[in-house]
């Protein structure tokens, strides 16, 4: 498979002269092309400051990460802004939709800012809509939404501008086990059917159990990976409980039994 992301010897520092943490400790590995990679690993351990670093809204202390032949770390703040609008899209936990518009409004948002006849927008987010499963709530608001709905809305929008990357930051942690359970089948439909790599920062079992291939994280380093390959579903997410038990670390609330 072609590698579209390569990050190569990546550091991470925070703090002043005085007290300094590392974060992240000469880093490297590949992504591919239609990957859909997960990355586990205790708190404290670098996921999420990893993640920040690929979504190019932090900067690396030294190393560099490319996409394709595009080195992310050498470009300045106009650029990097110019990049993220172009190739990547983002789902959080806590899903930053606007209250003040519809569910269909905040996905029309995306399109807007980037220009294009009404038109043409409104097909674009009739197309996610109907994708996400959510044509039916397309007129309500967010808080007239349940959890799960509010996040597949977060996941059209990110997906509006067409993204080479999707990143995913605990995108099931504020939801139930049956949302968790849609929202993951989503992504996977996503990987399967457009080819969207996904590049998902996880403390849940369960979730990365959806993910193709697995980095488990410790100070800063991957320690451990896993490759799911042709492996069920359920073998694969007792290979990653078997890994977090070794290491002491959490299976996650959704992890105890496969739905």
């Amino acid at each position: 498979m072609e590698h579209y992301i390569r990050i190569c010897d990546i550091d991470k520092y925070y703090g002043n002269a005085s007290q300094v943490t590392k974060a992240i400790d000469r880093l490297s590995f590949s992504v591919s092309r239609g990957e859909f990679v997960g990355v586990m690993g205790a708190s404290g351990s670098g996921k999420t400051t990893l993640l920040h670093l690929l979504a190019a809204i932090d900067r690396v202390s030294a190393g560099h990460i490319f996409y394709e032949n595009t080195d992310i770390t050498e470009l300045s703040e106009d650029d990097l802004a110019e990049f993220r609008k172009n190739n990547l899209g983002f789902v959080f936990q806590d899903y930053n939709l606007l209250d003040t518009l519809t569910i269909e409004e905040n996905i029309s948002l995306a399109l807007t800012l980037r220009g294009g006849s009404r038109k043409n927008i409104r097909e674009a987010v009739a197309k996610l809509l109907k994708l996400l499963g959510i044509e039916e709530i397309r007129d309500k608001f967010p808080y007239q939404t349940s959890g799960g709905q509010k996040q597949r809305c977060a996941c059209a929008r990110a997906l509006a501008n067409n993204p080479k990357l999707l990143l995913a930051d605990e995108p099931t942690g504020a939801l139930d086990s049956l949302s968790s359970q849609t929202l993951l089948e989503t992504f996977t439909n996503l990987n399967d059917t457009l080819g969207t790599t996904i590049f998902m920062v996880t403390h849940d079992a369960f979730s990365a159990s959806y993910c193709s291939r697995i980095l488990f994280l410790r100070d800063g380093k991957i320690f451990h990976e896993l490759l799911r390959g042709e492996k069920p579903r359920r073998r694969f997410l007792q290979e990653i409980l078997d890994v977090l038990s070794f290491t002491g670390g959490k299976a996650g609330e959704n992890s105890e039994e496969m739905r």
